[in-house]
């Protein structure tokens, strides 16, 4: 009875639990660099790659307006409300801090009532374009991990660009255009997400769903990351090592995904009609709630932690990598080309560490501890040593009858010569040697 009671309950919980999770919280592991395991000789480092954990990223980016004075409120201005376009009396003043619309209020917590948001200028300039450029910047490279969701306060606009950079600013393409009407405003055809594949994933689409001004409930903008992921990782991403595969041998659809900087160009407010009303042009601005965007420092697989320090983020990099993306081997340790970890083999992945340079390995130098294989073994790629049959321990220095307690006159083992002059002076000729090689 208490069986059948326990079963019961537990395919309730599995069923329950695959509806609340639609999606996997956190994909894959990767959330550690290196680890100790014990073999033969001891015990090694056994190095994989690593990756930091997905996060909210508007903490850590800087926000700037084009025009810079496209705020609204200086000087302060009426603007309708969106549930009256003809009820103009709400006011804005940027000298009022109940009354400002900041750019920093994209980013603040939600939750509360009324929404905090940015707001525009109205569009009394008319009929010269009433538009604006919102960059997001973050001085690190980063890769994006969910959807990038944009919630007006306002009607969503009519026309609107969403563009990625990969240098920091200096050169920009787009990510997805967004219209009521695409072959009009960009000379595309309309498309979603869903009409895409796995082979035209990364087509520039133009997409009219998230473009219908005043309609009930539609202040969302969607640029969708998880649905390109389910092309390749199933739609829950249950697969996620299809898509792993694909990132680590694909860098076009590794570099989509990748950012420096975000640009949102709002080229026309919500209208709702086919005309401009002329007579009610504070009906028309831009005002904007949240902006959300999820992901990760890039780090190459190199780096599990990235710090925020001095309004910069920096990867904490591992497997003796360096720089600020881990994009390059430390000095000393350009044994070989440096490389980007391997998402593969699942679920450890490949860690390419970078190795000790010939010209500055000492004798016997086998790890980044500076560590000597004594005895007689030998460092193999510089993480361990090989011993000799008679020795094991992580530097060779055990005896293996020691362990095994049977070492003796008639074992044809015996204890090395401690305290011996030539072997005192061995020792610290090494020690010499590694010092002034590294």
């Amino acid at each position: 009875m208490y069986l059948s009671r326990f079963l019961s309950i537990h395919a309730l919980w599995v069923t329950v639990s695959s509806v609340m999770q639609p999606y996997p919280l956190v994909w894959g592991h990767y959330d550690l660099c290196k680890t100790q395991i014990y073999t033969e000789e001891g015990k090694v480092w056994d190095y994989m790659a690593c990756q930091p954990e997905s996060t909210d990223m508007t903490k850590y980016l800087k926000v700037k307006l084009d025009p810079p004075d496209i705020t609204c409120g200086d000087p302060p201005e009426t603007f309708c409300a969106m549930g009256n376009p003809y009820m103009c009396n709400n006011e804005c003043d940027a000298s009022t801090p109940e009354l400002a619309h900041p750019p920093e209020l994209m980013f603040d917590f939600e939750g509360r009532h009324p929404s905090t948001f940015w707001q525009s200028a109205t569009w009394k300039e008319y009929p010269k374009p009433l538009q604006v450029n919102i960059t997001l910047s973050w001085s690190k490279t980063i890769e994006l991990t969910d959807n990038i969701v944009i919630t007006f306060e306002s009607g969503r606009p009519d026309q609107m660009i969403l563009e990625k950079s990969l240098d920091y600013g200096r050169t920009w393409q787009p990510y997805q255009y967004y219209a009521t009407d695409c072959l009009d405003a960009f000379h595309m055809d309309p498309k979603s997400v869903k009409d895409l594949s796995q082979h035209t994933v990364l087509e520039i689409i133009c997409t009219e769903e998230y473009s219908t001004g005043y309609t009930t409930n539609s202040k969302i903008i969607h640029f969708e990351i998880k649905d390109r992921f389910a092309f390749f990782a199933g739609p829950r991403l249950r697969n996620m090592a299809s898509l792993y595969g694909q990132l680590d041998t694909t860098k076009k659809l590794r570099d989509f995904f990748t950012v420096t900087d975000l640009r949102i160009r709002l080229l026309r407010p919500a209208v709702g009609e086919i005309f401009v009303d002329e007579l009610h042009l504070a009906r028309y601005f831009y005002a904007i709630s949240d902006i959300k965007v999820r992901g990760r420092c890039k780090c190459n697989l190199h780096a599990t932690v990235c710090v925020y320090d001095n309004s910069k983020l920096t990867c904490e990099c591992e497997h003796n990598t360096t720089g600020p993306d881990c994009g390059k081997c430390k000095k000393n340790y350009q044994g070989r080309p440096w490389s980007p970890g391997s998402y593969l083999p699942i679920p450890k992945g490949t860690a390419n560490t970078c190795i000790p340079s010939i010209s500055s390995i000492g004798t016997n130098v086998c790890d980044n501890e500076l560590l000597h294989c004594q005895n007689g073994g030998t460092c193999h790629n510089n993480v361990r040593c090989l011993c000799p049959a008679a020795y094991t321990g992580i530097l060779c220095e055990k005896l293996r009858c020691e362990e095994a307690g049977s070492c003796g006159s008639d074992s044809g083992q015996g204890a090395p010569p401690h305290g011996s002059p030539a072997l005192l002076l061995l020792t610290t000729l090494l020690g010499t040697a590694s010092a002034l090689v590294f």
